[in-house]
């Protein structure tokens, strides 16, 4: 069901990128009725050059009744740089979060890993369920918070950014984040689809979303450097952060 048979990357990535990427598959597959989502076949393994250094970039993807998306992507150059991304865009007829989580790594360290769940709808609130649960989660506590970018007004109050500062500070994150998807998996597959009138407003929102996600420089500069302009504009824009129709 994965988007490619190319061997996966992760054993060669940074140990919590190898163990998040796992423990994402692992609850989607333990709590969702999955399917393979149409992913055009040139972008499912990608292959170029950045700085001199060789960059691997590996997709999956996949799709159920509730999320029209899930994405999961894994990028490697030399020995640098690894990435984790991953984003689940529910369907625009269910009122449920954007659940979205990076990790970013440079020889040997997690430099910045974020996870949140965020409302999508006008209020900028998340559902009464969701809040219940997450406000019932242990409250962790970071050594070395990062400050959210400009545009990160997108985020809930429940967003971890940080830079892991200690391996049992890396297992924290993994376990949060995995609370994190228990609790959006169980929440969406409960969820009823909204009457036809919210859709549009649940739209917008996911547009304020993607289009707040793709002000992210230094994705876009990456890429820019490997693929050039149009190859990234176009990745950024039908891989990373498409928008609903």
């Amino acid at each position: 069901m994965s988007s490619t048979s190319t061997p996966s990357i992760r054993e060669q990535q940074h140990p919590l990128i190898h163990q998040l990427a796992d423990t994402i598959e692992a609850v989607w597959h333990q709590h969702l009725d999955l399917s393979s989502y149409p992913l055009p076949t040139e972008l499912g393994y990608v292959e170029g050059r950045l700085e001199g250094e060789k960059l691997i970039i590996e997709n999956r993807c996949y799709q159920t009744p509730q999320f029209r998306k899930m994405h999961l992507e894994l990028a490697k150059v030399g020995n640098m740089l690894d990435i984790l991304h991953c984003v689940m865009f529910p369907r625009p007829n269910y009122d449920i979060p954007m659940f979205g989580c990076d990790l970013v790594g440079g020889r040997g360290q997690i430099s910045a890993a974020i996870a949140d769940l965020s409302p999508v709808n006008l209020e900028r609130k998340l559902p009464d369920g969701y809040h219940h649960a997450l406000s019932n989660l242990t409250k962790v506590n970071f050594s070395q918070p990062r400050e959210l970018p400009e545009w990160g007004n997108i985020f809930s109050d429940f967003c971890i950014f940080i830079r892991p500062g200690s391996i049992e500070e890396e297992s924290m994150f993994l376990q949060r984040v995995k609370e994190f998807l228990e609790i959006h998996c169980t929440q969406a597959t409960t969820s009823s689809p909204v009457a036809p009138e919210k859709v549009e407003q649940i739209i917008a929102g996911q547009h304020n979303y993607c289009t707040k996600q793709q002000q992210n420089d230094k994705t876009r500069r990456v890429l820019e450097k490997a693929f050039g302009t149009d190859w990234a504009e176009n990745y950024m824009t039908t891989v990373l952060f498409d928008l609903p129709q």
